[in-house]
């Protein structure tokens, strides 16, 4: 058995060309099991960037699933917990985004991806009698959210990492603004999320990961988040079969739906970051029809004949890059 988890210098998501300057300041972190990276500009950057690790640490205290001071911890134990504003406001929002999905994002998939190892590490394929078992409890519709209390029936538990990310990287865009700062980035991981734009006014550029290595595009961004899922992020090889930890919350297995990764681009992270899972889960054309029902996401779909689809929205911010850049590319439009 073999495992392969890519950590931020090899992310699907890399910074490209950041500029540095005297009013500038960095920091690398680890927190919610990635490597974070900030990247603030202006006279009040070093107190702004502070005041975001505090914000990042605060964040992972309340949604962690595994630590056990945690009030995700404490409603998956106890079968229910008053939630803080930031736990409460996050879930509603993860809740709305599951219906708006038809449950390809569930947050009760937890006790299947628990099962599959890869919370703990103990990674195995769990046999179709166990998933089976585990699916009768995979339902975000047995989550009840009343203003702050949550409640969850006995053997339901939640999982809210498809979208803490997302939702930590607004917070700290809403924080970053109230400090005064125009000009900033950070990586979560798989998630980059920019305010404004580069302190010349330029947009950021931001490589997409070619799912074997290299990079497959670059995006333009001004004020947007931009977050991947891929197969190839996490995963694990057993009897030379490779099993990843995009789970489909239908089958309780790792969704293999033709795609290798989605990005997503918006305006909110914590929309980016479910729905990224979510329409991996989809597939193609299930994505794209759920696309073309909305107008508050662009996307970026690399499938597993490496052919590359971005949405009509993207078209003057993607391109191809490196190796990638004599490919065909699709342009989907409504």
């Amino acid at each position: 058995m073999r495992r392969l988890c890519l950590a931020a210098a090899a992310a699907c998501l890399l910074l490209l060309a950041a500029c540095a300057g005297p009013e500038s300041w960095e920091r690398e972190i680890l927190a919610m099991d990635t490597v974070m990276k900030l990247t603030i500009y202006g006279e009040n950057a070093p107190q702004a960037g502070e005041a975001a690790v505090d914000r990042i640490q605060e964040l992972e205290g309340l949604l962690s699933v595994t630590g056990e001071d945690s009030e995700i911890y404490a409603a998956n134990h106890t079968g229910s917990a008053q939630l803080s504003p930031d736990a409460a406001a996050l879930l509603d929002r993860a809740l709305t985004l599951c219906r708006e999905t038809g449950g390809a994002l569930d947050v009760t998939i937890y006790p299947v991806v628990r099962a599959w190892g890869f919370t703990t590490g103990a990674y195995r394929v769990p046999d179709d009698g166990e998933l089976t078992a585990l699916l009768e409890r995979v339902d975000y519709r047995q989550a009840a959210l009343e203003g702050d209390r949550l409640t969850l029936p006995e053997g339901v538990e939640l999982d809210l990492g498809a979208v803490a990310k997302g939702y930590t990287g607004d917070q700290l865009m809403a924080l970053l603004a109230r400090e005064g700062i125009a000009s900033a980035i950070v990586e979560l991981g798989g998630n980059v999320q920019a305010l404004g734009a580069k302190p010349d006014g330029s947009p950021w550029r931001v490589a997409l990961q070619a799912p074997e290595g290299g990079y497959a595009g670059v995006l333009e961004i001004v004020d947007k988040a931009v977050v991947t899922s891929g197969g190839y992020q996490r995963y694990f090889e057993q009897d030379g079969e490779i099993y990843w930890h995009i789970i489909d919350p239908a089958q309780g297995r790792p969704a293999r739906s033709g795609l290798q990764s989605v990005t997503i681009v918006a305006d909110e992270g914590t929309l980016c970051d479910g729905l990224s899972t979510a329409l991996f889960v989809m597939g193609r054309e299930e994505a794209l029809d759920f696309w073309r029902t909305r107008n508050d996401f662009e996307c970026v779909l690399i499938s597993e004949d490496n052919t590359v689809a971005i949405t009509e929205g993207l078209e003057e911010s993607f391109s191809l890059y490196g190796d990638w850049e004599g490919r065909a590319l699709e342009i989907i439009r409504r």
